[in-house]
């Protein structure tokens, strides 16, 4: 089955045609188009007469429906094949109708198979950008990262530290032992040491992502193949919250892989399927699940969580998820030469932005609007006022990329009702993520960001982490690094309240104005047990099980 062929079936019926427009049409030039076409005509697909002399009309028959025959051959490898093998063929150029059929029987296929092993299929919209702790910096990413390492310790959304590869722990104001627990195997079934685990931290610390994070401590050391220490003399409140991260997920590198000690391994990783297999030797609970594979879907696509009990006698219930909020960023970092560093045209745009945000949802119906606080249950009481409109010497240059346009749109559509002047600047999603320069050389943008367990930490690594849009401000100004220094030695759980004082300051100066929240409802058949939510809004995998049928 070829993609080119459907889509000359779709856009070209029988009759006169010019090879020119074929090769607009399919992309190729115009000895590929000719080859492909007496390829087709040899086939029998088509009988194509090509014109006298280049640029003649030629003449194009269908002998037989593409479309239809297609659909039939991707239903029956759907039927009799791994489903991972027909997924790449729901990214075809179908007609509306077929694809629909085709994402139908599609979806019949995902969710829990009971064959030899307990499986889960889950739909993935996109490949998944790292497997590394490291650089797993989108949520999907630290999903999968979530499932297939540990951490030392684990915190709760109220701020409790739970043991997790670390059975206890002392702690001291200039000092944190961790005791590690026995027997803990990677999944390669090496025992897991303490050096292994200084390896891995001592890479986190001088990670150029997070060593500004690291920075209260000194040292790192071995003091016995199940003690560590970790020396910060000048106080470190936050040190076990920071050991809970994803990004300190433990693993052990080895040739060509990266080893954890999770509760699944990564068995297989291609843009077409992951598969994660439950590790029988983990240190924990063993999964009641065997395997989840990831597969390929076009983006949009809805998948359901089935189990293997007929959907005619499974009802399903949607299981609501924080899916993270959304804010506007004002890119007034020192040092950058533009209208957006004055503070009467930040405040003009906040004011504009304020007055028209309950129409956001209009743009986006999945957008709850959010004038209150980033912080879920915080409300910073702030009422913006009209601001004078000030000079504008230029567009404002306004940073988009997929994921916000939705969102963009709808700021540019309120900025041009008020005259101002924007410059829409696009990039890719892979350079906003990785932060790429020219991504920065802009006046603002919108930012997406969800929160990874608990709050009052996860807004502090918002603003600290060499990821965060805020990164530079916090950075390269002293007044804003002065107040990312209290946390150094305010007791984590007087967090709540600094928090509040540094986001009330931000939106104080327009430079990060609160915009949504937004909700992931996902749908679930009736009879999964123990769904729970953990990393990022998703749901904990290693928990889940189908109440078998007797």
């Amino acid at each position: 089955m070829e993609n080119k062929l459907l889509t000359l079936w779709r856009y070209y019926p029988s009759g006169s045609i010019r090879v020119e427009e074929i090769s607009e049409t399919l992309q190729l030039s115009h000895k590929q188009t000719s080859r492909y076409l007496k390829k087709w005509n040899e086939e029998g697909w088509i009988a194509f007469t090509p014109g006298r002399g280049r640029g003649n009309v030629s003449t194009l028959k269908w002998k037989q429906d593409v479309e239809e025959v297609f659909e039939a051959e991707v239903v029956q490898l759907m039927n009799d094949r791994p489903i991972e093998e027909s997924s790449k063929y729901l990214m075809y150029n179908w007609s509306t109708d077929s694809k629909l059929r085709l994402m139908n029987t599609f979806h019949s296929k995902l969710g829990f198979v009971k064959e030899s092993k307990d499986k889960l299929i889950v739909p993935k919209r996109y490949p998944f950008f790292s497997i590394h702790p490291l650089e797993a910096a989108d949520v999907h990413s630290a999903h999968l990262v979530a499932n297939v390492f540990n951490r030392l310790v684990s915190i709760t959304a109220e701020g409790d530290i739970l043991p997790e590869l670390a059975h206890s722990w002392d702690a001291s104001p200039a000092k944190l032992r961790l005791y590690l627990k026995k027997d803990v195997r990677f999944h390669d079934g090496s025992i897991l040491t303490a050096k292994d685990v200084v390896n891995c931290l001592e890479k986190f610390r001088t990670c150029a992502h997070y060593q500004d994070l690291w920075a209260p401590v000194e040292t790192i050391e071995v003091k016995t193949s199940l003690i560590i220490d970790i020396h910060h003399p000048g106080g470190c409140s936050y040190i076990l919250p920071m050991l809970s991260m994803v990004c300190a997920s433990i693993y052990k590198e080895n040739k060509d892989r990266i080893l954890g000690t999770g509760c699944f391994s990564l068995e297989e990783n291609s843009d077409a399927k992951t598969t994660l297999a439950a590790f029988k030797e983990h240190y924990g609970e063993r999964p009641l699940l065997d395997a989840v594979e990831f597969v390929q879907v076009p983006k949009d696509f809805r998948g359901i969580y089935h189990s293997h009990i007929e959907e005619s006698q499974s009802s399903s219930v949607e299981i609501e998820s924080d899916s993270g909020f959304g804010v506007v960023i004002m890119n007034a970092s020192p040092g950058r030469d533009s209208q957006i560093q004055r503070k009467e045209v930040r405040d003009y745009l906040h004011w504009v932005i304020a007055k028209n945000r309950h129409t956001l949802r209009d743009s986006d119906p999945r957008l709850t609007p959010n004038g209150k606080s980033i912080l879920i249950g915080e409300d910073q009481s702030m009422t913006i006022r009209e601001a004078e409109r000030p000079l504008f010497t230029g567009p404002i240059v306004i940073r988009c990329a997929n994921h916000t346009a939705k969102t963009i749109e709808w700021l540019v559509d309120i900025f041009e009702k008020e005259d101002i002047p924007v410059d829409v600047q696009w990039f890719s999603f892979a350079d906003t993520l990785t932060k790429q320069p020219k991504t920065f050389h802009v006046d603002l943008f919108v930012h997406r960001e969800i929160f990874e367990s608990n709050q009052n930490f996860s807004f502090y690594h918002f603003l600290k982490n060499d990821f965060s849009p805020l990164y530079h401000l916090f950075t390269k100004d002293e007044k804003w690094k002065a107040q990312l220094d209290e946390y150094l030695h305010t007791p984590f759980g007087d967090w709540t309240a600094l928090n509040k004082k540094v986001e009330r300051r931000l939106m104080e100066q327009s430079i990060m104005i609160p915009l949504s929240y937004e909700k992931r409802h996902i749908p679930f058949s009736t009879d999964i047990m123990n769904i729970e939510i953990k990393h990022f809004g998703y749901v904990d995998f290693s928990k889940l099980w189908v109440r078998p049928e007797v």
